[in-house]
């Protein structure tokens, strides 16, 4: 990929976390002004042979969380990544278990916590939006909070593993996107803490429900699923209106390798209200007699367009739920918010926790 200019920013050297060995890696920003690209590169670590993450974080490598900033300001339109070893071979996607990348400035649209930008699992692949229609705005300068989780299907070692994010943008000063849009995400384990939920034997569900800040549009909805998971669903609960329902999309094997994405630009949205609750519901199946440890999560995300043109709301630092959100996606402190408000779940400074 030819880059013009190449500004690295908030490279951060540290010992990887987890199953291997401790080695440099950390985060950096490249901006490909060619291609039209913010690319984040994560790494390098080395991951083991047999490094398979089975419904616990045992066996996944953490590399240490990094913070860049975006060198100009631009509108995002689509994202897709790629995963490559030290000498160039392109390895499986799946590698990636979650990517979160996260700006501490704005709120959460349904939270007063950290936004998140964008969440990437292994099935989420290559998303994108029509650019001159739809753009999310980045400020120059902006900070970006990198954090991520990897594991090894693929049965071999690999030494130095580099996870690279694309992220597409148009230039400021364009007269496109006609519609600034602001990421949001629901996470049935909100308000905060480690995001993992344990499947008991059989049929299983797991929801959590909130209002948001502010009226607008929906624009375009996904999810994070994992495994055993058989639907995930997002509803109006004041009006009894279901906004949409998402599917896992299969292999041939059976093996869990996407899920369906409602673009409800294709309509204009469907519109929310701060006087309505709202539900994410996630719904699994496991076959086994046994209970499943940390075996499912469930995320909604998406884009929203707010009524009026209105800005995006920026978050308050000194709010108490901001802070523990902060102190967790940090890798500061790890459990479930209930287990930390209480003074359990800390663990020390550094320790991976488990979010997407």
């Amino acid at each position: 990929m030819k880059t013009s200019i190449a500004l690295v920013v908030g490279a951060l050297v540290a010992g990887a976390v987890g199953s291997s060995a401790a080695q440099e890696a950390g985060v950096r920003l490249i901006n490909d002004e060619d291609n039209r690209e913010f690319v984040i590169v994560i790494g390098p670590v080395d991951l083991a042979a047999g490094m398979h993450h089975a419904h616990g974080a045992h066996g996944a490598v953490f590399p240490p969380v990094g913070t860049v900033r975006f060198p100009a300001g631009a509108y995002l339109k689509g994202f897709s990544y790629e995963v490559v070893d030290g000498d160039g071979n392109v390895l499986p996607p799946d590698i990636v278990h979650h990517l979160n990348f996260i700006t501490p400035e704005n709120r959460e649209l349904f939270l007063p916590i950290s936004q998140r930008l964008l969440a990437v699992g292994s099935e989420t692949g290559s998303q994108s939006m029509p650019g001159w229609l739809l753009g999310v705005p980045i400020i120059e300068g902006q900070e970006l909070v990198v954090t991520s989780m990897l594991h090894n299907p693929t049965g071999k070692a690999h030494s130095g593993v580099e996870v690279r994010m694309h992220l597409e943008y148009v230039k400021i000063g364009r007269p496109w996107p006609l519609l600034s849009v602001y990421p949001f995400q629901v996470d049935v384990a909100f308000p905060a803490g480690d995001k993992s939920v344990d499947l008991p034997p059989g049929t299983s569900q797991f929801s959590w429900e909130g209002s948001p800040s502010m009226e607008g549009r929906i624009m375009v909805i996904g999810s994070h699923l994992h495994e055993l998971a058989t639907h995930i669903r997002f509803e109006d609960v004041t009006s009894g209106e279901e906004i949409w329902e998402g599917r896992p999309i299969r292999n041939a094997n059976g093996e869990l390798e996407g899920v369906t994405v409602g673009r409800l630009y294709r309509k204009f949205g469907v519109k929310i209200f701060p006087d309505h609750r709202y539900r994410a519901t996630v719904f699994y199946d496991n076959p086994t007699q046994d209970t499943i440890q940390a075996g499912g999560m469930g995320v909604v995300a998406g884009v929203f367009m707010p009524s009026g043109g209105g800005m995006w709301p920026k978050a308050d630092a000194s709010n108490e739920l901001y802070a523990l959100d902060r102190r967790h996606y940090l890798q500061e402190v790890r459990g479930s918010y209930d287990l930390i408000a209480s003074g359990g779940g800390v663990i020390e400074p550094g320790a991976p926790s488990h979010e997407h």
